[in-house]
């Protein structure tokens, strides 16, 4: 009686272990795709796309006259991976987002999924034009105030790691701050903040927004403005669509 107890506890232990071993090879399976989608796109943007890449990254700089340098012996080529690697995971991105569905997939409800699909999209959309936003409308209006108000003090003559470094700690907040309205989306679905509660904290997210811009832009007040402002907008969007949504039941 014994061994049989003993032989049905091992049984329930070892099926228990199999749901959670075969989400650890899902797990792998779309960590090994990604990264090797990501390996093969940094090999073809970079022996194939990188100068177009970084004449179109320093093209700003470039017409307004102003000499690119590089000070260390590397600079120089580091800069051009660093460059080619944020391209191939921007190019591998389809890849990416596919098994990133495809591993939660199984896991969703179909109301689920459906929900899951538009509001993945939709962020991508709103990361897209953040960053088309901040480089076309922000970006340039950024480098001729900073031009400017230097052109009497210094010859400008720039780094390209650090022009390549400010660029992308400029634009990349611009498209996580866009995600704003979907993320309060999301959190007022949850239940842990409706239309009231928005509202009433309206004053504190105020201050913490323009404390947030100051941390994830580069340290000078225009950043941190052009990045508060937008968010400002967008929060206020997002409590009008906390005043919509409904939590979600919970079962």
């Amino acid at each position: 009686m014994q061994e049989t107890n003993g032989t049905n506890e091992n049984k329930e232990i070892t099926e228990s272990k199999q749901p959670i071993l075969t989400h650890l090879l899902a797990l792998r399976k779309t960590l090994v795709i990604s990264f090797g989608a990501i390996a093969v796109a940094f090999v073809v943007v970079f022996y194939l796309f990188c100068t177009p890449l970084m004449d179109f990254i320093t093209r700003p700089i470039v017409e307004r006259g102003v000499e690119i340098i590089y000070t260390a012996v590397s600079e120089a080529l580091v800069t051009q991976f660093k460059v080619s690697l944020i391209a191939a995971v921007v190019v591998a991105c389809p890849v990416i987002f596919w098994q990133i569905w495809e591993f939660v997939k199984p896991a969703l409800y179909p109301n689920e999924k459906r929900l899951f699909k538009s509001l993945f999209f939709l962020a991508l959309l709103l990361f897209l034009m953040g960053v088309l936003f901040c480089y076309n409308a922000v970006y340039m209006l950024a480098i001729d105030f900073f031009l400017v108000a230097g052109e009497n003090l210094a010859t400008p003559l720039l780094s390209i790691d650090k022009y390549v470094s400010f660029l992308f700690a400029f634009i990349l907040p611009f498209g996580l701050v866009f995600e704003l309205p979907v993320a309060i989306y999301m959190m007022t679905r949850v239940g842990w903040v409706n239309y009231a509660k928005l509202k009433k904290a309206r004053k504190y997210v105020v201050l913490g927004i323009f404390v947030l811009a100051a941390v994830l832009t580069p340290p000078d007040i225009v950043s941190q403005v052009m990045l508060g402002l937008p968010m400002l907008l967008l929060f206020e969007v997002g409590v009008q669509v906390s005043r919509v949504v409904k939590p979600r039941e919970r079962s």
